[in-house]
């Protein structure tokens, strides 16, 4: 029975992720989907992400990645086509929106996603971002991120159900970089919404408040602001934990206070 339950919920996730494109082509003013763009010369790439509809939450094996819920995304909207990179955060150090000076673990900065960056520090560099450039960026909701991770599929990962080798920076994903360090951003295929390194790498904060699992979630793309605000969703996996942790429904948290080595974000805006 339990196979028989997963079957069906991917079965309903493959056929709901149909609608997205339908919905993605309705409205003559809505942005076109995987459209990349920036809002100024050295702002993070941004990638439109289509409305649709998509069931949340495939595992029922983990209670924490349960119950698996129908989630409505209304409108389009835009998330980073990357991590956020250290690149990107010393320009926001410099134009003094963002105070911390994270340290690289010797791995060389740059193109490299941000890592040892609190939550705050995240939401920093979110207003930063917001006030230079006018328009409405912050971190993704949890909702929003694993959207936008599936890119429309119903597998474990959006590659399928399993990663395979060197198509990740998970521990025992095969790559140059896996239980070592993090890869410079985009250094593997891009997933079908054209987002880069939503498995592993990094894991990312998101702005829910976490909760020990879905019940009470909202239907729609809306962060939770209930439950324990100390700690934050975090989402992805990284370079520096297996592959299990970073299938697209996997949750964790951690300490919005805390900062990590494998820890980093990326952000979403808002589109009219």
């Amino acid at each position: 029975m339990r196979m028989f339950a997963m079957s069906s919920f991917r079965i309903a996730a493959l056929a709901l992720g149909v609608l997205l494109a339908l919905a993605g082509s309705a409205g003559a003013q809505a942005p076109k989907p995987g459209t990349v763009f920036r809002d100024c010369a050295d702002c993070p790439e941004m990638v439109v992400i289509p409305p649709g509809i998509f069931i949340m939450g495939l595992n029922p094996k983990e209670a924490r990645e349960g119950p698996a819920h129908r989630v409505n995304v209304a409108k389009p909207f835009a998330m980073g086509k990357f991590e956020v990179t250290f690149d990107e955060w010393e320009m926001c150090r410099r134009e003094k929106g963002c105070t911390a000076d994270p340290h690289d673990h010797e791995w060389g900065k740059e193109r490299r996603p941000v890592v040892n960056v609190t939550f705050d520090d995240a939401l920093l560099f979110t207003a930063w971002l917001s006030k230079k450039t006018g328009k409405a960026y912050r971190l993704p909701s949890e909702a929003e991120w694993e959207y936008a991770d599936r890119g429309g599929t119903g597998t474990d990962y959006w590659l399928g159900d399993d990663v395979g080798k060197n198509r990740a920076n998970c521990k025992d994903c095969g790559s140059e970089w896996s239980a070592w360090s993090t890869a410079p951003v985009g250094s593997f295929p891009p997933n079908p919404f054209g987002l880069h390194d939503t498995v592993a790498n990094v894991f990312e904060w998101v702005q829910d408040c976490w909760n020990p699992d879905h019940k009470g979630a909202p239907p729609d793309t809306r962060a939770r602001a209930d439950g324990n605000c100390q700690e934050r969703v975090i989402r992805g996996g990284s370079f520096y934990y297996f592959k299990k942790v970073s299938r697209s429904s996997y949750r964790a948290k951690n300490l919005a206070a805390v900062k990590s080595y494998w820890l980093g974000f990326r952000v979403a805006r808002d589109l009219p």
